[in-house]
């Protein structure tokens, strides 16, 4: 199997604090974060950022495979993740996880299309990690 990891690095506290987040890939290198890159939307990214980009992405290739088993192969994928960070009594909790897909699939009919998205929602290894709802608007693009 794979392992794969990234690091983070903080200085002072949690409000005034900073931190730099850096990837094994080295995509993220020193990426600055704290919190007004969470809560401010200040330059600079944020651990549930990082989460949806992550979530888009494995469920989009997720649903690549879905599809090459059907004997299917889509001109474009383009989904979108959205988390949702929700407070939780002293602290806070990735309440939700909303994917929005717009594909383009020659070949495939409207039903095919739920069961193979469903499948790759469920089967995502992030979607079986994330401890939140998921939810999943598709919209299949005749083309």
């Amino acid at each position: 199997m794979t392992d794969r990891h990234a690091s983070a690095h903080w200085e002072g506290d949690g409000k005034t604090g900073k931190g730099k987040i850096t990837t094994q890939s080295g995509v993220l290198s020193d990426n600055p974060y704290g919190f007004n890159t969470r809560f401010e939307n200040e330059p600079g990214t944020n651990p549930e950022e990082l989460i949806a980009a992550a979530h888009a992405g494995c469920f989009t290739m997720a649903l690549a495979f879905q599809l090459q088993s059907a004997g299917l192969k889509a001109t474009s994928l383009d989904t979108k993740a959205v988390v949702t960070l929700e407070k939780d009594g002293d602290g806070f909790k990735v309440t939700k996880s909303a994917l929005t897909l717009k594909a383009v699939i020659p070949g495939i009919d409207q039903a095919k299309f739920d069961e193979l998205a469903g499948n790759a929602e469920k089967g995502c290894p992030i979607s079986k990690v994330l401890n939140a709802e998921i939810t999943l608007d598709k919209t299949l693009v005749q083309g």
